[in-house]
C-alpha cells in the first residue's frame, strides 16, 4: 500500500512539539521500531508524518525555524534528536487566554497572526494539533472552530473540552471534520498506570475505597498549573479517566478520591513524579493497598500517542469513519467523548486498521 505525506500543523511549540518533531526524524531515519506502540498503523508509518505549519506566540519562536525554535527556551524537555533545518518557519498564532499569570513574565508575547485561517489553508496541513497550555479555554476553541472552517483535523490533546463537549462534538460531526480528544494519554503516565490498577482491582473483585494521584514537574505546564483556575477541566480529565474503570464502572465517591498535579519543581525540568495510592477491600473486607511512585521525561511519554492519533486521524477520516474515531479517542484520551474498556477497544483498532503488507 502506497501512502502520500500526513500533513500536519503544530499549535504551541513547547516542550510536547519538541518531542513529536524529535520522535518524526528519530523513526524515519533509522530501523527501530523500540519505544513506539504502533510502528503501522492503517498502512502509515512514523515516516509519513509532515510538519508543514507549527505556530507560537512567544518572540523566542516564532521567525525561527521549527528545528530551532523546538529547542528554545522555556523549553526544558529531552534532546534524544539533532533535527535539520526544516524550513518550517514558526507563525504567530493568536494569544486569547493562552497565557496564565505565572508565566506572563517568561514568555515575551508577539501580536497576534492578521489571519490564521489563511495561513492554515496555505500551508496544506489537513490535522492540526493542539498542543496549547492548560487552560486555554477561549484560545482552544478559536482554533477549534477555525478547523472546523478550514475542513482541517483536529486532535485535541489539552484538557479543554472540545470532543467531549456535546455542542463542539455535533459541530464537527454536522461539518464532517474528523476530530480526536481531549486530554492526550502518556504511553506509560500516572493516568494509565492507575487507570490499569483501578481496573485491576475491579477485575479482581477488589473494591476500591480511596485513592489518590499527586504529581510534580519542573515545565512550564506544571507552573501554568499552579493556576488553580486553569486546572479545573485538567483534574475532571484525569479523575475520570480513573474512576470511570473503578468498581465495576460504578466510580468512587469524589470525597475519597483526588487526582491532579499538586506542584511545580522548577529542577525536575520535564521530568514528572507521580505518587500513587489505592486503597481497597479484599476477600472478607480485608485491607489491600497499592503504592506507586513513576518518574517519567514528562513530554516524550505524550510525543509516541501524539504521533498514532495523527496516523488513526489519517486512515479513518480517508474512509469517512467518524464512529472509528470516537474509539480512538477512547483509547488514546483521558476525557473521550465516549468511554470504552482499554483492551476492547485496542483490539477492535487493530482489526480496523490491518493492511496487507504487499
Amino acid at each position: 500500500m502506497e501512502n502520500g505525506k500526513i500533513k500536519v500543523a503544530i499549535l504551541g511549540v513547547g516542550n510536547c512539539a519538541s518531542s513529536f518533531v524529535q520522535g518524526i526524524y528519530h523513526y524515519s531515519n533509522n530501523n527501530s521500531e523500540d519505544g513506539l506502540i504502533s510502528d503501522v498503523i492503517g498502512g502509515y508509518k512514523v515516516s509519513d508524518i509532515e510538519v508543514v505549519a507549527a505556530y507560537d506566540i512567544n518572540s523566542s519562536k516564532v521567525g525561527k525555524d521549527l528545528s530551532q525554535a523546538i529547542f528554545e527556551e522555556p523549553n526544558n524537555t529531552l534532546k534524544f534528536y539533532d533535527v535539520p533545518e526544516t524550513g518550517i518557519i514558526v507563525e504567530p498564532g493568536v494569544v486569547n487566554d493562552g497565557v496564565g499569570k505565572f508565566v506572563k513574565n517568561i514568555i515575551d508575547v508577539v501580536p497576534d497572526s492578521s489571519d490564521f485561517e489563511k495561513s492554515l489553508t496555505n500551508s496544506g496541513a489537513e490535522i492540526l494539533i493542539n498542543l496549547l497550555p492548560v487552560g486555554s479555554d477561549e484560545a482552544v476553541k478559536f482554533y477549534a472552530q477555525s478547523a472546523i472552517n478550514t475542513k482541517v483535523g483536529f486532535i485535541n490533546c489539552i484538557p479543554v473540552f472540545i470532543a467531549r463537549d456535546e455542542n463542539w462534538y455535533n459541530k464537527f460531526r454536522e461539518n464532517n471534520v474528523p476530530i480526536i480528544g481531549d486530554d492526550i494519554k502518556s504511553q506509560v503516565g500516572a493516568t494509565i498506570v492507575h487507570r490499569v490498577l483501578a481496573q485491576l482491582f475491579s477485575d479482581r473483585g477488589v473494591k476500591l475505597k480511596n485513592t489518590y494521584q499527586l504529581n510534580v514537574g519542573g515545565n512550564m505546564d506544571f507552573l501554568n498549573m499552579l493556576e488553580e483556575d486553569r486546572l479545573e477541566t485538567k483534574r475532571t480529565s484525569k479523575t475520570s479517566s480513573v474512576t470511570s474503570v473503578a468498581n465495576n464502572g460504578k466510580g468512587i465517591d469524589p470525597d475519597n478520591v483526588r487526582i491532579g498535579p499538586s506542584d511545580y519543581v522548577k529542577w525536575l525540568e520535564d521530568k514528572k513524579k507521580a505518587f500513587i495510592r489505592l486503597e481497597g477491600e479484599s476477600f472478607g473486607g480485608a485491607p489491600l493497598n497499592i503504592e506507586v511512585q513513576l518518574e517519567v521525561w514528562d513530554s516524550p511519554n505524550s510525543a509516541g500517542v501524539t504521533i498514532d492519533a495523527v496516523r488513526y486521524m489519517k486512515f479513518f477520516a480517508e474512509k469517512k469513519d467518524f464512529d472509528s474515531l470516537d474509539l480512538v479517542s477512547a483509547w488514546l484520551m483521558k476525557a473521550p467523548a465516549k468511554a470504552h474498556k482499554d483492551s476492547d477497544v485496542l483490539m477492535k483498532l487493530h482489526e480496523l486498521t490491518h493492511v496487507e503488507k504487499n
